[in-house]
């Protein structure tokens, strides 16, 4: 049912959107969701990219980050980066860093992009475990590359149980890079990471412990991202933010965000990776009706407490945590209002508290 049918106006306001413009990739990474590598043969042209970029702006969209594949693969990223820098949509990309030369610098430079993030998953001989020979040299040479030319530049980790005992000795590396941010999120076992016997499971409560002892003295912001938590003494700081208030809100997959993927499907979440998760497909429908529509995204839109399971159920953030990351619970035990992995628990929050 098309929006403007309903007579209702729509509550929720698009912030957020992340777009993944192109599957391919010069990796084919152990663990990518997306199973990157070679571009699918029906990708929005050049065309219908512009015009969703209008869509988006039209929308109100607040910022969009481009993710791959790699990004720069797609040969007119930098008209679809130029339409909506061009709207007042702030850009971000996020990157393997493989690609880099003088030109792309100068293009992105240009095009005022808000920031890059690069993918590093530990030291080198990590990192390159899992991704491909030689890439960690050329991400770092990205890094200071960006740095030196004034684009703000983040990395971004991807954990599982073969780098998380690496974490001290990647932050002592990390600590001497010009970089603004470092996001750690946990792998998710979805596309590559589930068929390729990647063992993503890793102590939570361990990664927590690392953040808090570091992110007051840091060089650069550190916290952990939306599938790791939740509600620990030191929630408020956990999540890249000093000033202590940075809680966890719950999944904002169809609330504040959506995913949408090369050949123009939408989703909550670009880490939804699964056809259940498909609301709709921007050749078929305009975004705006996909995102106004009263049945979308109804995994979140509809949430009760009464949707809460196992822990979650009787926890007293069970209204503000919603049971935490939709994507993560459900491709690792397929019930997506139940955080089995919650900090609080393994912290002991819950049973102190009531």
């Amino acid at each position: 049912m098309k929006a403007e049918k309903t007579g209702k106006k729509c509550i929720y306001s698009l912030q957020a959107c992340v777009w993944e413009v192109t599957l391919a990739c010069c990796f084919s990474c152990r663990y990518c969701g997306s199973k990157g590598g070679k571009a699918r043969g029906d990708e929005l042209t050049t065309e219908e990219c512009l015009d969703v970029a209008g869509q988006l702006a039209d929308l109100g969209c607040e910022r969009v980050s481009l993710i791959g594949g790699e990004v720069f693969m797609r040969p007119d990223w930098s008209a679809i980066v130029k339409a909506l820098t061009d709207r007042n949509v702030r850009v971000s990309i996020i990157t393997n860093g493989y690609l880099f030369s003088d030109t792309l610098i100068s293009q992105l430079k240009e095009l005022n992009i808000e920031s890059v993030a690069v993918s590093l998953d530990g030291p080198d001989r990590v990192h390159e475990s899992c991704r491909q020979k030689r890439s960690f040299r050329r991400a770092v040479t990205a890094i200071d590359t960006l740095a030196e030319s004034a684009i703000p530049v983040s990395v971004i980790t991807t954990l599982h149980s073969q780098n998380v005992p690496y974490l001290e000795e990647f932050y002592g590396f990390l600590k001497s890079r010009p970089i603004s941010a470092w996001q750690i999120q946990a792998c998710s076992p979805m596309g590559n990471a589930a068929e390729s016997g990647i063992d993503y499971h890793f102590d939570f409560g361990r990664v927590i412990r690392f953040v808090e002892e570091n992110v007051h003295t840091a060089p650069f912001m550190m916290g952990i991202a939306d599938n790791i938590g939740y509600f620990t003494e030191t929630e408020g700081y956990l999540r890249g933010n000093l000033s202590g208030k940075a809680r966890f809100a719950g999944c904002r997959a169809g609330l504040t965000s959506i995913g949408i993927d090369s050949i123009g499907n939408v989703r909550g979440c670009e880490s939804m990776y699964a056809d259940c998760f498909i609301e709709g497909n921007v050749r078929k429908q305009p975004l705006r009706d996909i995102w106004e529509s009263p049945d979308a995204f109804a995994y979140n839109r509809k949430f009760t407490t009464d949707l809460l399971t196992g822990k979650c159920a009787e926890c007293r953030y069970g209204m503000i945590c919603a049971g935490g990351c939709r994507s993560y619970n459900y491709f690792t035990h397929g019930k997506m209002y139940e955080s089995q992995k919650c900090a609080a628990k393994f912290f002991g929050k819950d049973e102190e508290e009531n």
